[in-house]
């Protein structure tokens, strides 16, 4: 047998007002991006945003639907049109921020397994991590430096690609 350790590592801040000013501005289109919310079903708002090397930045909201699992979390709103309409403009950071009616979100909303996965690919497409900040309104900040640090098993299988 051999025991094996993996170890990931993150910042955290006690809010936003420490972040440096890109990563500050970042959050705030992340928080603009919950008011496009499409969360009738759930009532947890998730925005979204990402900001390129060009400096544009693309929003992404979760967006449910009656009939499960139609909707798509913000995270892959946000890549997705990425990939559709800048794949050649390398994304830099993302901001992602939660929020509810329902009761008060005291520490940041990680992404599920499929945004992980989809930010993997983003980032091996581009040779290039992305810094991820999340961050809940009443919380601390985490600041995340590539997706090994937040999936330490990712799945690539290079074969599928020859």
């Amino acid at each position: 047998m051999t025991n094996h350790e993996i170890k990931i590592a993150f910042d955290e801040y006690d809010s936003l007002k420490e972040l440096n000013t890109a990563d500050y501005d970042l959050c705030l289109e992340a928080a603009n991006a919950l008011k496009k919310s499409h969360s009738p079903y759930s009532k947890f708002r998730v925005g979204a945003a990402l900001r390129l090397q060009s400096g544009k930045i693309i929003y992404g909201s979760n967006q449910e639907n009656v009939a499960y699992p139609s909707g798509l979390c913000a995270e892959r709103v946000a890549l997705f049109y990425w990939g559709a309409n800048h794949p050649d403009d390398p994304v830099e950071a993302m901001a992602i921020t939660a929020q509810t009616d329902e009761f008060m979100l005291t520490k940041p909303v990680t992404s599920c397994g499929s945004c992980l996965q989809v930010l993997a690919e983003v980032e091996k497409k581009q040779s290039k991590a992305i810094r991820v900040i999340l961050y809940a309104p009443q919380g601390p900040v985490w600041v995340i430096e590539g997706i090994e640090n937040q999936l330490p098993f990712l799945f690539f299988e290079e074969r599928l690609t020859t």
